[in-house]
């Protein structure tokens, strides 16, 4: 009986954890604590984070990859080995051909949930219905707003060279630098591609950031700016008519992806599902986009995400530099979107835009131009910058996948 214990006990997590798996388990709670008291990002934050909880608890399996194996049969034995297994192979004998005994091993729920992120389904899916809940409105109405999305991407070809120079390879460094766009579907989307190993920390890096920014864009945005370019009023922006509504994603994925191919999957899909939402047509896939296809996708990414976060993976010195590459990209991609919009101010007269909204340059939508607003309001009550700060966001959303189909056509 005592022996069926000490077994038994052997067989248990708590006999079997060591120090690593600790440590991701205590960050995995940690990440949880933000998600759900400090409310960063939770819709994502959330699963990846129980994902990382799960899969580094001892023994759980949850990421083994299932296996198949066959094991071929003597001819001379194969009729007797089929026989005992009521295995119909028996009838290959007559042919000639061995035959052969297969085993099916399953593998862990997460490393099937990780397969729509490595074979590339789940990040477009999310832009489906990023596309189908996102209003191209303010874009439409301020052309020149795409120039500070576009602004806001130097962020990642800054730290793409800086990755470079820490040693990472051209693949690794590219996707590293996208974490400056803000964007995580996109982030992930392009390591699963270039640098699958990294995948676990850079998207835990990219969405954290996503999720701070709230922290990490206000200090710099009063930095660049003085008080009285704070306070400045933008003009009300003109209505857009349906039909520009309707064209606009027509022609967005025409120009991107004959230019960039790479870019069609990830602008393709955002496209889609901004046709579906204008479109008036079909309003019942337009919903569903919106609510139970990227709910259910959220899920399953986040869980996938968590899952590539096992200790032996997560806890290496690349994890740290990543993490401090990734703050880098997206403090100089929210830097390069206010200096732009301070010299486009200059150059329209001084007082035609407001330089905080060039922070919503970064694809966090729409947290980004929450955070535009919310910080032009404390310099004066009466200003509103959301509907303007919502240009340079959803162009920066265009622009995080046009960059990333820049960096697959030179280095994917």
């Amino acid at each position: 009986m005592l022996d069926v214990v000490y077994k038994f006990l052997h067989t248990t997590g708590y006999a079997n954890m060591d120090i690593p798996s600790a440590i991701m388990i205590v960050i995995a709670c940690i990440l949880l604590y933000l998600a759900i008291a400090k409310k960063f990002e939770p819709l994502l934050l959330l699963p990846i984070a129980f994902g990382m909880l799960l899969v580094n608890l001892p023994l759980s399996g949850l990421v083994e990859a299932g296996e198949t194996i066959i094991k071929s049969v003597n001819p001379e034995t194969a009729a007797d080995t089929a026989r005992m297994l009521a295995d119909p192979t028996t009838e290959m004998l007559a042919t000639g051909i061995p035959a052969r005994i297969y085993t099916e091993i399953p593998g862990g729920l997460l490393g099937y949930f990780y397969k729509g992120i490595h074979l590339g389904i789940f990040p477009p899916l999310i832009f489906l219905g990023v596309g189908a809940m996102t209003d191209f409105g303010p874009l439409i109405a301020n052309p020149k707003s795409l120039f500070l999305g576009a602004a806001a991407q130097f962020g990642i070809f800054f730290t793409f060279i800086g990755a470079v120079l820490f040693g990472f390879s051209a693949q690794e460094a590219a996707s590293i630098g996208i974490i400056g766009g803000a964007d995580g579907p996109t982030a992930i989307f392009i390591t699963s591609i270039m640098a699958p190993d990294l995948l676990g920390p850079i998207a835990v890096a990219a969405y954290s950031y996503m999720a701070l920014v709230p922290i990490i864009q206000p200090p710099i945005m009063k930095a660049l700016t003085t008080k009285k370019e704070r306070q400045i009023k933008m003009k009300q922006l003109r209505v857009v008519t349906k039909q520009e509504k309707i064209l606009f994603p027509i022609v967005v994925t025409l120009l991107v992806s004959l230019l960039l191919p790479p870019a069609t999957t990830l602008v393709g899909m955002l496209m889609l599902g901004n046709l579906l939402r204008e479109s008036m047509v079909t309003d019942r896939l337009s919903k569903m986009a919106q609510n139970e296809l990227i709910n259910i996708v959220t899920i399953l990414l986040g869980l996938g995400v968590g899952g590539m976060t096992k200790a032996e993976y997560f806890l290496k010195f690349e994890t740290l530099q990543i993490i401090v590459l990734g703050v880098v990209a997206f403090a100089v991609g929210t830097a390069s979107g206010v200096l732009l919009a301070k010299v486009m101010n200059k150059m329209m007269g001084g007082n035609a835009i407001n330089p905080l909204i060039g922070s919503a340059g970064v694809s966090a939508v729409p947290m980004a131009a929450r955070v535009s607003q919310t910080v032009g309001q404390k310099e004066n009550p009466s200003n509103f910058l959301l509907m303007h700060a919502m240009g340079p966001n959803v162009s920066g959303v265009i622009g995080s996948a046009v960059a990333a189909g820049i960096l697959l056509s030179l280095f994917g």
